[in-house]
């Protein structure tokens, strides 16, 4: 068979030249029917008859097909590359071949064993309020002057493509399913199925195909809201593309440059402004010109309607309450009052608040803290305690966490205190006026301690009286009893009529 440039010379020599068959037969040494053909204008094709002999490869093709079919059952990351092939046959068989010999070797047996080739995938059109997809999503911030990492929980509609971000510290069980009902709410109501990885926070067990034992959490979650749950592939994240688009789309564009919050509920803010924007847009490739907002438009009249009421999102934990009056949950603890020491409560973690119960009542709540070794500390439930060890004040960790953003005025009555009544006397009323917090808002009881201190009237009971008289009504005493204090409390007192002494003024009858 002539090669392309012989075919292109036979071609010009007679088409452009002239030449006869027999003239280009005897310049070129090519037979007559060979330039028949290129003149036909058959081009010049290679066929192998029978596959190629290879002696360096052949003694072994064997070991290298037993290494390539044994992979699959091995971790992902440790398996063989044409490299460590070549390796393993230089150091365990003597191999002589040159390295790229193996490589083109090794590429094409795994494409007869069906290793490393790429899937092909089937075309989908989505119907409208059908399905959605879950996933979660690490991001950098800067919250609070320091750089964070968090993670994002995202869901995104297949049909439309709009989508929703939240930011939480933690990649908990409570973040995700409260993820779902923030998302719910978003969209204004729930779709059929959601789409998942096999995220631990939902799947216990994977069975074989698409079976999966779920979470107890979970599949109370998804009865409540009647959707269906559909579990990818192993390691078949294209299966739920869209989303897994999102969270790099999110990173790329919705907190690029690194944003500067104060807290997660500015960056929530945020980011739900962004997605709405984002549902401006009119997605690439779509037959219809519609944006994300129009098309969910037509969607969301379809979705399952919201219950009545959110899911109780909280995870119950029964804990023992230490000698330091506080029970902990998640490597961090959470104060309670004294009478509790020793004793088992229950913990219900939400994703913002721990709410501590003990016999089936409320006894204390606090922000929920995300790191490890953390005391969140209510200071009302150790002053009672302190007032009785005034020497323990100074050292207290919920007054020293306290005492570092109480107001300055708070400092100048407790040395006020201390001069007029001595160390311990005065430290025992400042923790009395402090018990106040318990049952006036925090703003009045601060205003009440600094008018206290202005008008010199340091005690307690002045900053109670003031705190009653901001109220709008004076403190009631209750009358001591008749024969408390013979010749006192035992008189009867007529209360004067000022008006016989105007008369005087006008010369009036007296």
């Amino acid at each position: 068979m002539i090669g392309m440039d012989q075919y292109e010379l036979i071609r010009t020599a007679h088409r452009v030249y002239g030449k006869s068959i027999r003239t280009i037969a005897r310049e070129t040494g090519h037979h007559r029917s060979t330039i028949r053909k290129a003149l036909a204008g058959v081009e010049p094709q290679y066929h192998l008859q029978q596959e190629r002999f290879s002696p360096v490869m052949e003694p072994v093709a064997g070991v290298i097909k037993e290494w390539l079919e044994e992979d699959p059952e091995r971790p992902e990351k440790q398996r063989h590359t044409a490299r460590r092939i070549y390796t393993r046959l230089v150091e365990e068989k003597g191999f002589q071949g040159a390295e790229s010999t193996v490589r083109r070797w090794v590429r094409e047996a795994k494409a007869d064993l069906g290793l490393g080739s790429r899937q092909a995938m089937v075309p989908l059109d989505p119907e409208a309020a059908r399905e959605a997809e879950v996933d979660w999503g690490s991001a950098l911030a800067r919250i609070n002057g320091a750089e964070a990492r968090i993670k994002m929980f995202c869901m995104r509609s297949r049909f439309s493509g709009k989508s929703f971000v939240k930011a939480y510290p933690w990649e908990r069980q409570e973040m995700f399913l409260d993820g779902h009902v923030r998302a719910f709410d978003y969209y204004t109501g729930v779709f059929p199925v959601l789409v998942y990885d096999n995220l631990s926070v939902a799947v216990r067990q994977i069975l074989r195909g698409r079976q999966r034992i779920e979470q107890d959490r979970f599949v109370s979650f998804r009865s409540y809201y009647t959707f269906e749950a559909r579990f990818c592939n192993p390691n078949a994240g294209h299966e739920k593309g869209g989303v897994e688009g999102l969270v790099g789309f999110a990173r790329r564009n919705f907190l690029v440059p690194l944003p500067e919050v104060g807290d997660f509920e500015e960056l929530n803010r945020m980011l739900l402004e962004r997605c709405a924007q984002h549902s401006l847009r009119i997605i690439a490739g779509r037959e219809d010109r519609r944006t994300i907002q129009e098309r969910h438009d037509q969607e969301k009249a379809d979705l399952i309607n919201l219950p009545d009421h959110p899911f109780e999102n909280s995870r119950p934990i029964q804990v023992k309450v230490d000698a330091y009056q506080t029970a902990r949950v998640d490597r961090n603890r959470y104060s309670v009052p004294g009478a509790w020491v020793g004793r088992w409560v229950w913990a219900y973690v939400g994703c913002e608040q721990v709410q501590l119960y003990g016999d089936g009542k409320r006894i204390a709540g606090h922000p929920r803290v995300f790191s490890n070794g953390k005391w969140q500390l209510d200071p009302q439930h150790y002053l009672g305690l302190i007032e009785r060890r005034p020497g323990a004040f100074e050292a207290a960790r919920p007054i020293r966490q306290w005492r570092a953003s109480w107001p300055e005025q708070y400092e100048r009555m407790l040395g006020r205190l201390r001069e007029r009544q001595g160390e311990s006397a005065g430290t025992g009323e400042f923790v009395r006026m402090l018990k106040l917090h318990a049952s006036y808002p925090e703003h009045q009881v601060e205003q009440a301690i600094g008018r206290a201190f202005e008008l010199g009237s340091c005690s307690c009971d002045s900053v109670r009286q003031l705190l009653e008289v901001g109220r709008g009504r004076r403190s009631d005493f209750p009358a001591l009893e008749p024969g408390l204090l013979p010749g006192v409390t035992d008189r009867e007192w007529i209360k004067t009529d000022v008006s016989r002494y105007n008369r005087l003024l006008t010369g009036g009858e007296r």
